[in-house]
Order: structure tokens, then C-alpha cells, then sequence
């Protein structure tokens, strides 16, 4: 990491530091249930922020890497394995198509995130259901949450880039991983549950620390008789916290498929971990009228874990890079949606006969 790297990733934690802090000591700061019209305004603010960072890196992408030359453009095209070709080019010419591809790496890998995020998010629905907690403390567990998941997030995506880099071929381990995922979503039961009180973490923080009986509000740590107690809100926290880390496990290959710079894969999964609770009280209120979008996204991780392991061919002899790679994701995610709204799910007719 250079001086430029450094100064420009210090500046972006210290602005979703600001956002988070905003998020809940300002405008979250008293439990509530957020409704379908709240959690629409979160989201479009959320979506318009991380969708605003599209036109940040077509203009001035160049600087998340401080690149001054030719030269410089050239190694990271090179290192990152940027699908561009800027010989001739006067160096405002290749920054510009620099910044356009690099523009084009973030939009689509934010997009890939926002889609995965909505299966994170039916699990997420199914483990509050599990621990019965009340509809007003879903954005504070979400929020801590995510908090974490911004953290555990940096380590695996600086890790994941620096194993590439030694290691190329574990890009078709993600591969197969990722087409493994999308196939086992075609078998999973629609009513499938959640276990709770057996999941493994619980189990552990049962056993090796005192839990209290019941939820005392949005507390996670309770003190009482000089003793410090984890509240059941507190597993619940650390059940999402897991959760996360299995998505991540989709999410960072999927998005490892569309660029190498572990900044972009950052930013785009940071932007879509931001809106992510909005997206979650939006989706648990409308989850319904998309039947098949849990399909969709099936299709769409075996088609990016095809694109890993055969990225080489599908650009070279079908032209398939960035660009194509955003529409057919676009394709996929909108034929779901469209399915969905033009064959909703037939509701069983309870009346008595």
C-alpha cells in the first residue's frame, strides 16, 4: 500500500465510520419497528450513495491508486489483470479508459453484492424468527452486525487478494465453490428453518459464559449481582455475525470474478453492507412476490463461478468481460423479478368447504 492507497482508504473508513455513527445515533437512535415506507426512503438513500461512487471512480479512479504516468496505468492493468489495452495512448486517453473500466469493475461488483445480500437476508429473517425477538430490535442487532461484518470483510478480501496473487489457481477453487452454491439453491425446501438453540455458537456461549433468562430491551451485556450476563439479544447478534461469514464465503469469489483490486471488491461490498438493513426491513415486508429470485441468484453464482474458472476463454473467444459480464447479470436478476410479478405464487384456499 502506497501513501496515495493509504490516504484514500483512510478517508473512505473515516466516512463510513460517519455514516454508521449518523445511522445510529441520530437517526436510530430510539428502538422502533421500521415499516415498508422507512425502509424504502433508507434504501433509495443507500442505493443513490453507492451507486454515486460509480461516477467518484469514471472520473477520478485513477487516484484510489495516486497514478501519475503511463507507466503506473500500465503495471495495474497489468497486476490486477484489468481487461483494457491502452498502448498509443496519451496518458488523459488511457486514464480515461482507465477510469471507465475501473467504473464499470465497481458498479457490476456492487450490483453482485446487492443481489447475494438478499439471501443472507432470508436467512436473517428466519433467525430472528428463531429466537422470537420483537421487530424493534431487529435494526440494532443489524446494525452491530454489520459493524462486524465491515471488519471481518477487510480481512477476507485483503487475504483472499494477496492469496491470488501468490496463487492464481485458487481462483477455480472459488470457481467450483461458487457453482456448488448456486446449484444447492435449486434443493433447498421453501420452508426450511434455522436451528437456534442447537446452533453450535450458541451452544459454546451457553456453556462458557452466563446467559441471562430473557431479553432485557436492547441490551446484549447485562450486570447484575456484580456479574456480568450475555443477554439472549447478544446470541442472536453473534448467530448474524456467523451467518455473514458463510455469505462472504459466495459474495468475495463472486466478486473476485469481475476484478483482482481488492480496493474495488472492498468499496463495492462496503457500499452494499451499508444499505444492507434498509434492504432487510424493504425485502422482509415484499419477500413474498419474488418467488423466484432465489432461483435467480442460483443461476446467477454458477454463472460467475463458470466465469472464474473459464475467464480466460469467455473473453478471449466470446468477448465476454466487464461490460457483457453487467448485463447478463442484469438479464438474469431481471427475468426472476419479471417471472415473479407475471406467475405469483397461488395462496392455498383455507375456507372451509
Amino acid at each position: 500500500m502506497n501513501n496515495q492507497e493509504f490516504y484514500f482508504f483512510t478517508a473512505y473508513i473515516v466516512f463510513v465510520v460517519l455514516m454508521l455513527s449518523l445511522d445510529l445515533g441520530v437517526f436510530n437512535r430510539k428502538a422502533h419497528v421500521i415499516g415498508i415506507k422507512e425502509a424504502l426512503w433508507m434504501s433509495i438513500f443507500w442505493v443513490g450513495l453507492g451507486v454515486s461512487a460509480y461516477y467518484f471512480f469514471r472520473h477520478f479512479g485513477y487516484l484510489v491508486h495516486g497514478l501519475d504516468n503511463l507507466k503506473e496505468i500500465q503495471d495495474k492493468i497489468t497486476f490486477y489483470r484489468h481487461p483494457i489495452d491502452i498502448t498509443g495512448l496519451s496518458f488523459e486517453d488511457a486514464r480515461d479508459l482507465y477510469n471507465k473500466n475501473l467504473s464499470l469493475e465497481y458498479i457490476t461488483s456492487y450490483l453482485i453484492e446487492k443481489a447475494l445480500s438478499v439471501d443472507n437476508i432470508f436467512v436473517m429473517i428466519l433467525i430472528f424468527k428463531g429466537f422470537g425477538i420483537g421487530n424493534k430490535y431487529f435494526h440494532r442487532v443489524l446494525f452491530w452486525g454489520i459493524l462486524g461484518a465491515v471488519i471481518m470483510r477487510f480481512i477476507f478480501i485483503f487475504a483472499s487478494a494477496a492469496l491470488i496473487h501468490e496463487f492464481y489457481w485458487v481462483l477455480y477453487i472459488f470457481g467450483g465453490f461458487l457453482i456448488y452454491s448456486g446449484a444447492k439453491i435449486f434443493f433447498q425446501k421453501d420452508d426450511e428453518q434455522v436451528e437456534t438453540k442447537n446452533h453450535p455458537l450458541v451452544r459454546f456461549a451457553s456453556k462458557h459464559f452466563k446467559v441471562a433468562g430473557d431479553y432485557v430491551g436492547q441490551k446484549f451485556i447485562l450486570k447484575k449481582d456484580g456479574k456480568y450476563l450475555l443477554t439472549p439479544l447478544f446470541l442472536v447478534l453473534i448467530v448474524i455475525e456467523f451467518s455473514d461469514v458463510i455469505f462472504a464465503m459466495d459474495s468475495i469469489p463472486a466478486i473476485f470474478s469481475i476484478t483482482l483490486d481488492p480496493y474495488i471488491v472492498f468499496f463495492s461490498n462496503i457500499f452494499a453492507i451499508l444499505g444492507l438493513r434498509a434492504l432487510f426491513f424493504l425485502v422482509s415486508n415484499i419477500m413474498d412476490l419474488f418467488r423466484f429470485l432465489q432461483y435467480g441468484l442460483g443461476v446467477l453464482l454458477s454463472f460467475i463461478g463458470i466465469k472464474l474458472l473459464f475467464h480466460d476463454f469467455l473473453y478471449e473467444k466470446l468477448g465476454i468481460g466487464t461490460i457483457e459480464s453487467l448485463y447478463l447479470i442484469l438479464l438474469i436478476l431481471g427475468v426472476s423479478i419479471i417471472a415473479s410479478l407475471l406467475f405469483p405464487e397461488k395462496k392455498e384456499d383455507t375456507k372451509d368447504v
